[in-house]
């Protein structure tokens, strides 16, 4: 079996995704949370107090799982590396996933950056294929770049040599 890539993502990856994660486990808790509150204020009933109290351990639980277990785990097994021929992108914590992205298949590369991407000075770059896109995030802007200059470079010269 082939080692894994070599490149990790930039540590501060793992503020975006507690911040990204933060912001979805807590609108989900307020669309579950908020109609059982209003039935509650119209009507009290132990059944209904004993479902906010659920939810309420629920979200505690998940912000535990969310923001403290997962990002470390999930920043140790996301891993990439540029060579000649391909694109190796290697993630993954229960469902472990391997990319091998030829050259010779690579249609575009774009780097995207979101508010909070850019909020802590990182990029995301994305190859696309005909099969669909590979996305690496966390980068700092100008790897981010170099990244994306190479590979498009790496792709033009693999589609002269066709």
């Amino acid at each position: 079996m082939r080692d894994l890539p070599v490149n990790q993502l930039n540590p501060k990856i793992k503020r975006v995704w507690r911040i990204n994660d933060a912001i979805w486990l807590t609108l989900l808790f307020l669309v579950c949370f908020v109609p059982f509150a209003i039935a509650t204020a119209v009507e009290p009933a132990g059944w209904l107090f004993a479902t906010l109290a659920i939810i309420v351990g629920l979200y505690a639980l998940c912000l535990i799982v969310w923001l403290v277990v997962l990002p470390p785990i999930r920043f140790a097994r996301w891993r990439y590396e540029l060579s000649d021929d391909y694109l190796d992108i290697a993630r993954g914590i229960v469902w472990r996933k391997r990319f091998i992205i030829p050259f010779i298949r690579v249609q575009n590369t774009d780097t995207r950056q979101g508010p909070i991407l850019r909020a802590f000075g990182l990029s995301s770059v994305t190859v696309a294929t005909a099969a669909g896109e590979h996305e690496i995030p966390g980068l700092d802007v100008q790897t981010a770049e170099q990244l994306r200059d190479k590979a498009a470079e790496l792709a033009r010269l693999a589609q002269e040599d066709v």
